[in-house]
């Protein structure tokens, strides 16, 4: 695994040397944009549209764009007098509960390790301070360039660091259009969707979910290089909700179905017994419907 970052968490007066790793990672495919007749990979060249002509990296430099058309040319040193002091320390600014924060402010993830130089007893102390008072730290820390805002809990004995928005970057949900005032709801409605919520809730298990359209995209592209011939899917049909309790009604009975079947699955099998179980199971569940 690439450690990213090196730098220290500034805790009070402790200061606890640790290291940085990407918590995740992106597995979307990616193609390459090819030239049709010979199939030779195209260049992406960077050319000035007013000179017509090629440019390297030495010939670019920043410039924001203060209004239309104009620019102020931004330089490393200018960037270098600004730079935070702390650029190397994630300053923890105070403690709170994780569920004070809502999930839209989270962005990445990051595993955080002690450094080999020294720091596991004061990184050890942190985490079971944390992991006693219940609580995660609210810290900043500076990353290729940028300040963010990042919150340091505890997951499975180590510390995860996650960068979360400023409030500025939260659009406000008043922005929004469309969305419906609290209004009245029938209320056998809502009875027939609290107990289709009961039947959905289950633990989760992250490892059951999975990336179906990469799968088949796998898929595809191996036929392709086997020579295979691409059959497209069946395309879903479109379901308008017109009546709402129909649609409650039908859900309700789909996944009473499934919790059947997956209860049925999970029991086990008495030998010679089998049958009889599960003709008494079936005629059990008839009567309750």
């Amino acid at each position: 695994m690439h450690t990213m970052w090196k730098g220290s968490i500034s805790f009070g007066l402790v200061n606890i040397p640790v290291k940085m790793f990407a918590a995740t990672e992106d597995r979307d495919i990616r193609f390459k944009y090819l030239h049709n007749k010979c199939k030779t990979p195209i260049k992406n060249e960077r050319i000035c549209p007013a000179c017509n002509e090629k440019i390297t990296s030495e010939d670019i430099v920043r410039g924001y764009e203060y209004e239309p058309g104009h620019y102020v040319i931004i330089e490393d040193k200018d960037i270098e007098a600004i730079r935070p002091k702390s650029a190397k320390t994630v300053e923890i600014l105070d403690f709170v509960h994780l569920e004070e924060i809502d999930p839209i402010y989270f962005d990445k993830s990051y595993y955080l390790a002690p450094q080999e130089t020294g720091g596991a007893k004061a990184y050890s102390l942190l985490r079971k301070a944390m992991e006693e008072t219940g609580r995660i730290a609210v810290a900043r820390i500076t990353i290729r360039d940028k300040q963010s805002l990042a919150v340091i809990r505890v997951l499975n004995n180590l510390l995860v660091l996650e960068t979360i928005y400023f409030p500025d970057e939260v659009r406000d949900i008043k922005q929004v259009p469309g969305v419906p005032e609290d209004t009245s709801v029938d209320e056998r409605e809502l009875q027939m969707a609290r107990q289709l919520i009961d039947n959905l809730t289950a633990e989760f298990e992250p490892e059951k979910y999975k990336d179906d359209y990469r799968e088949a995209l796998l898929a595809m592209i191996h036929k392709k290089v086997e020579g295979e011939e691409i059959v497209s899917a069946p395309e879903a049909p479109q379901r308008n909700v017109i009546d709402l309790m129909a649609a409650l009604q039908a859900s309700l009975k789909k996944t009473e179905e499934y919790r059947r079947e997956a209860r049925a699955k999970a029991e086990p099998s008495k030998p010679g017994k089998t049958r009889k179980t599960s003709k008494k199971t079936e005629k059990e569940t008839v009567g309750v419907g």
